[in-house]
């Protein structure tokens, strides 16, 4: 038990460190970036990327993406959003807090995310979850909660596909967003979890378990749209251009985001990350 609070601290604090980032020494002076947290390890490293090219700076706030878009509209100071749901940024342009229609900047992807010592056998059918809850080996089953985090939902559709809801919904622990999912499954606080894959490709988090990339097909698309809001400086427009780019589509993709081409904007055909 002692090791497995231990361990749950551990990818806690990981997680965690990157729900807010400064790229700044001065705080007043950098633009608030609200994105969804199947991007905390992704947007990073672009925000990186983009203090090296152009010198400036931007902070970034992690959480569900449901919950960003009631802040906004509460009147959270955000320079640019960046959603897990195209619904979320279509409702804000609709609302008029936006500057644009908006982008779209990737397509996530579902992985099934089992710790080391699951006894969960991680396949893309979700066979081994299938018989493992038959087995009585699963207590508790970790999912984003899908009232607001679009992975959640995503996730929801895909136990539903398989057949699995009604038995392993008593099971479930709902992450009040997908990397607090992930914190769960990692941990091995849960059997397992449907998770972002872009987490599941974090080193951090890759080496604490075994995966299995889920079939697109299993539900509906998760389309990521990112806007830029009513009091965006010119940083934030300058990091929603830079966004768009090569260099930060190379690391999306890094990070297993399938890839709407350019420009980017209506619905997207895809690109696939390799399976």
């Amino acid at each position: 038990m002692y090791e497995r609070i231990r361990r749950l601290a551990a990818i806690a604090t990981l997680l965690a460190g990157a729900l807010v980032l400064p790229f700044a020494a001065q705080a007043s002076d950098v633009p608030n970036i609200a994105a969804a947290s199947d991007l905390q390890f992704a947007l990073p490293d672009i925000a990186v990327a983009f203090e090296r090219a152009t010198g400036q700076s931007v902070r970034l706030s992690f959480g569900s993406s449901g919950n960003f878009r009631q802040q906004i509209a509460d009147g959270a100071p955000f320079d640019l959003f960046l959603s897990a749901d195209a619904s979320y940024a279509d409702a804000l342009v609709r609302e008029r807090r936006t500057l644009d229609a908006g982008v779209i900047y990737a397509i996530g992807r579902l992985a099934l995310f089992v710790a080391n010592d699951s006894p969960i056998a991680p396949d893309a059918e979700l066979r081994g979850v299938a018989a493992a809850l038959a087995a009585g080996r699963v207590s508790k089953f970790a999912i984003a909660n899908p009232a607001h985090a679009p992975y959640g939902r995503a996730a929801q559709q895909v136990l539903t596909h398989a057949g699995l809801w009604r038995s392993i919904e008593p099971h479930l622990v709902l992450g009040e967003n997908v990397s607090q999912a992930a914190q769960f499954a990692a941990s091995g606080a849960a059997q397992g979890g449907i998770i972002a894959y872009s987490l599941v490709r974090a080193p951090g988090i890759a080496q604490r378990g075994r995966y299995a990339l889920l079939p697109a097909s299993g539900h509906d698309p998760l389309v990521q749209k990112m806007v830029l809001l009513q009091r965006a400086d010119a940083t934030a427009r300058a990091f929603y251009a830079f966004l768009q780019q090569p260099a930060a589509r190379a690391i999306f993709e890094r990070y297993g985001f399938d890839l709407p081409p350019q420009p980017m904007m209506g619905t997207p055909s895809v690109r696939r990350a390799p399976a």
